[in-house]
């Protein structure tokens, strides 16, 4: 979909962001949030066609342009392409939020090479040639943003987590060296490490229910992370109060991973 654009502020006329992963969940809350500010926003999938285009119609509703683009990010010839279009389609990018993810869940003693391989290829791989591909295009605007979506699994052992965990430990220290690395380019890079939240990832655990109760029961703000309040900090950490926050990860959990 590639809708008109009304209402949009003069602060953000014209800018682009990119969402990976953002035909559901906390993807496309995050899309939604960028396209009520002002951005166009471009919806990046894997297999779900139908929620890539439901994500993109309640992004036109704000007045602001969606296009879609299917990719398989753990594949670098795949991203070249996507953002060949994106280069094409915009001409810029202001905002990269790599929200896509993956993983297989396994002890790690069950887990084969290719379980491995996949899991690290989505979750930490894609991050860098994504924002090698995505640094070319912000330098032409003088600057830009990235945030990656994270979990406290990068550093809390969690049952059959043990290739994901690892994945997004990798994500957060690759976050840690790109903000660095870009600061000179103007390019602030960050995290969002999230709690336990109901989101459709989640059916896919095989204790499912007992990971929501539990978690609910001990985290001590009372009751589950919500997907509003991922985007609300990947939005704060966009935005120009966060200048100074280079390389961390936002842990919002609820205060649960303060327990050992």
């Amino acid at each position: 979909m590639d809708g008109g654009k009304r209402g949009i502020t003069m602060e953000n006329a014209n800018k682009v962001a990119l969402v990976t992963g953002s035909s559901r969940g906390i993807g496309r809350e995050t899309a939604i949030r960028l396209a009520q500010d002002g951005y166009d926003v471009i919806i990046h999938y894997a297999r779900s066609t139908k929620g890539a285009e439901e994500t993109a119609r309640e992004v036109e509703a704000h007045g602001s342009r969606a296009f879609i683009v299917k990719a398989n990010i753990s594949k670098k010839e795949k991203i070249d392409e996507m953002f060949a279009t994106i280069e094409e389609k915009f001409g810029r990018l202001d905002v990269f939020v790599n929200n896509a993810a993956s993983g297989v869940l396994r002890p790690a003693m069950e887990l084969e090479e290719n379980h491995w391989d996949w899991t690290m290829n989505i979750n930490a791989k894609a991050l860098l040639f994504c924002a090698q591909k995505a640094v070319s295009l912000m330098e032409k605007n003088g600057g830009g943003r990235i945030v990656s979506l994270t979990s406290i699994g990068s550093i809390r052992v969690l049952e059959n987590y043990s290739a994901i965990g690892v994945s997004k430990a990798a994500l957060e220290s690759l976050t840690r060296y790109l903000a660095v690395e870009l600061a000179g380019k103007n390019i602030r890079v960050n995290a969002v490490s999230g709690g336990v939240v109901d989101t459709d990832a989640l059916a896919h655990f095989p204790n499912r229910d007992e990971l929501l109760e539990e978690s609910r029961a001990k985290t001590p703000a009372g009751r589950l992370v919500d997907r509003s309040d991922l985007s609300d900090a990947v939005m704060f950490l966009l935005s120009d109060q966060a200048s100074m926050i280079r390389g961390q990860t936002i842990i919002v959990d609820g205060g649960i991973s303060l327990f050992t």
